[in-house]
Order: C-alpha cells, then sequence, then structure tokens
C-alpha cells in the first residue's frame, strides 16, 4: 500500500511507525498551543494525504498522552474519507487538571489506515 503525503509547512513532520509491526502512524503538531483543562482545541499536522482507493484513515489517541495527561481526541476515532484532500487537523481535549502544552514536533495521535467497507442502502421514501 502507497501511502501519498504532502507536506504544507516547513515543519510538518510525515506520519511515520514508531517500531515494526506497529498498526499507528504518529501523526505530529506543526504549532506550540497551551490546552487548558476541560478546554479542547484543534491542533494542525501541517500534512495532507492521498488514501489508497478502497481505504480510510482513523485518528486515534495516543495511550501515553490519556495516561499522564489526561489527553485525548475529542472525536475518537476521527474518520478521514478516501476523497478529503486537505490538512489533517487532531481535536485533542485535555481532560486532565493541569495545563498541557503541545510542542512543534510532538506526538499527538496515531493514524490507522483500514479497508473501507462500501454497502448499498435503499431508501423507501413512500
Amino acid at each position: 500500500m502507497i501511502l501519498k503525503v504532502k507536506r504544507l509547512s516547513s515543519v510538518a513532520i510525515a506520519p511515520s511507525y514508531s517500531h515494526e509491526g506497529d498498526a499507528g502512524l504518529d501523526l505530529c503538531a506543526t504549532e506550540a498551543v497551551d490546552i487548558a483543562p476541560g478546554k479542547y482545541l484543534l491542533v494542525r499536522t501541517g500534512i495532507a494525504i492521498e488514501l489508497p482507493i478502497g481505504t480510510e484513515a482513523q485518528i486515534r489517541p495516543r495511550s501515553g498522552l490519556a495516561l499522564k495527561h489526561g489527553v485525548t481526541v475529542l472525536n475518537s476515532p476521527g474518520t478521514i474519507d478516501q476523497g478529503y484532500r486537505g490538512e489533517i487537523g487532531v481535536i485533542l481535549i485535555n481532560q486532565g487538571d493541569s495545563l498541557f502544552r503541545v510542542e512543534v514536533g510532538s506526538r499527538i495521535a496515531q493514524m490507522v489506515i483500514n479497508p473501507a467497507r462500501f454497502r448499498r442502502f435503499w431508501v423507501n421514501r413512500d
């Protein structure tokens, strides 16, 4: 499978696997932001992707951020459809008790590529 990645920022880091056999590609922030307790924010990754035909991408939390800081992905899993070509952003929410600082280059989420399941639906309009 080939995942085409376009860098939209000079500080963008291409998605990558941290270890052999990992399911999720690490996504990194291109901006430094603070997220206050109980607040959420869209964090930019500076990348756009072209998914292979018949696939979707899911954006999932990093377990370490959740365990250590109470920070997770708000709409988990976030879905990126095959035809989306805009910048990938990650909606992070701070459910912890203290301010959470995202630095440029911080690993903020994981992206898992899956086959998309297409079904035909029939709707009775009577």
